[in-house]
């Protein structure tokens, strides 16, 4: 009798769902939530109860039943840094996302939301390698003012689901290689694995590395003090320049890739250069973070939705394949990622970890 589970990945404006049994998907959507839908909503942890009913009422209309899951697993949210792995859903957990102490972020809904279905069905709910998975090394937490340390914020689901994949497609073990992975979405990431180990990466939600479609990365920072102070921003609009109305969306007006390739292929010089320069950036920091293994690479590994997009994965090819072999793995696997970690815990493969 094949297990069952329900994987939920709450975005900022989609929610997508899949029924799995064992390895295989039996069921997949994506769930749009408008402007319209979610301005009521303070914040994001507000939209709880309408993502919830979403989802449910997705499931019934086709024939899905709660009772007949043996799991439900969630993308893991803003939590304290914690180790990889995945995690059974407690009260801890959800007294830390509830708080909103690690701050406000789609992926929050991920542990409220499977706890929730599976209290329903009678079944446990589990995380899996949140944003927060932190493995760096010591030297990496050191900026250069002590009040200051840098933190570990990446999309550790995706990278580390690909660098798996990427290294059964040569041959060898996540744990003998070392990766350069790099997550092109609405965030960028791009974290060096070494030895099946994130032991570096830049803070893809708002503090470092490449300006990304809607993250605006690193900034000239005594200018950044100076717009601080300038009178004409709060906090929140300040916070929202670096993640959502940064990047692509404060030069184009859009995160669309799809939009800015077609734009690229039509000869816009505007959007041309800005995308060139993401790639740019993209690849000064795979360069970076190769040093961190002193050049010791076995391949860059590049993912997300970005990776569809052709024109930008040659620009960064031509300025990194020098490094190391490039290898594309175009979207995510986000979704098989929180189910495979699932089936493991419930076959017994992998212990689930405690959250305190």
């Amino acid at each position: 009798m094949p297990y069952k589970v329900l994987a939920i990945n709450p975005g900022s404006t989609s929610t997508k769902i899949a029924v799995y049994e064992d390895s295989q998907a039996v069921f997949k959507d994506t769930l749009r939530h408008s402007a319209e839908e979610l301005a009521p909503f303070k914040r994001i942890t507000d939209q709880f109860d309408f993502r919830k009913d979403v989802i449910e009422q997705c499931l019934e209309k086709n024939g899905i039943h709660v009772k007949t899951l043996d799991a439900v697993i969630g993308r893991g949210g803003l939590f304290k840094p914690i180790p990889s792995g995945t995690y059974q859903v407690n009260q801890a957990m959800l007294d830390y996302i509830k708080a909103g102490t690690g701050g406000d972020h789609a992926s929050n809904l991920g542990c409220l939301i499977a706890d929730d279905i599976a209290r329903d069905a009678g079944v446990k709910s589990y995380i899996v390698d949140p944003v927060v998975v932190d493995e760096l090394g010591p030297l990496a937490r050191y900026s250069g003012l002590p009040e200051l340390p840098r933190v570990s914020i990446f999309h550790a689901l995706n990278q580390k689901a690909v660098a798996r994949r990427a290294a059964r497609d040569l041959g060898k073990k996540y744990e003998e290689l070392n990766l350069i992975v790099v997550h092109l979405g609405g965030g960028i990431s791009i974290g060096i694995h070494e030895q099946g180990k994130v032991v570096d990466v830049n803070n893809a939600l708002n503090g470092d590395g490449p300006f990304a479609p809607e993250r605006a990365g690193g900034l000239p920072t005594g200018d950044l003090v100076k717009l601080c102070f300038s009178g004409k921003y709060t906090i929140d609009d300040v916070n929202k320049k670096l993640a959502g109305k940064g990047g692509c969306v404060s030069h184009l007006g859009t995160n669309d890739g799809r939009e800015m390739e077609e734009k690229v292929k039509a000869g816009d010089a505007k959007t041309t250069l800005i995308v060139e320069a993401m790639a740019y950036q993209v690849s000064k920091t795979i360069g970076e973070m190769a040093t961190v293994v002193s050049g010791k690479v076995d391949a860059i590994v590049l993912t997300g939705s970005f990776a569809y997009f052709p024109e930008f994965i040659e620009w960064i090819k031509q300025r990194v394949s020098w490094i190391a072999k490039v290898m594309v793995y175009p979207g995510e696997d986000e979704m098989t990622a929180l189910a495979e970690a699932g089936m493991r815990v419930l076959k017994g493969e992998e212990q689930a970890r405690e959250y305190a």
